[in-house]
């Protein structure tokens, strides 16, 4: 892989889990026998095809939008009977 093409690439694509699954797809299946969308791909190997197709836009993607979560406020709930608070326990209980 060239690094100026990743350079360029991730100017694009700013999350780069983003960009490394998007090249591992499309390198796949560029390897399954898929035709690359560049006129001339030339003596590029497999992911600097993918590479450059991102960088000229024939690869689209998008970004789920991030959306917030909440949690739920807490309830008071009433302990099972058999539970009771205690506190320490003394050494000589435990040997005994």
């Amino acid at each position: 892989m060239n690094a100026d093409l990743i350079k360029q690439a991730s100017a694009i694509v700013e999350n780069p889990h983003v960009l490394i699954n998007l090249v591992s797809r499309r390198v796949r299946q560029l390897t399954a026998g898929a035709r690359p969308f560049l006129s001339n791909p030339g003596n590029l190997g497999m992911a600097d095809i993918a590479l450059t197709e991102i960088i000229e836009e024939k690869i689209g993607f998008e970004m789920p939008e991030i959306i917030k979560l909440v949690r739920p406020a807490a309830q008071k709930r009433k302990k099972p009977q058999g539970w009771v608070k205690t506190g320490p326990v003394e050494k000589s209980k435990l040997a005994a």
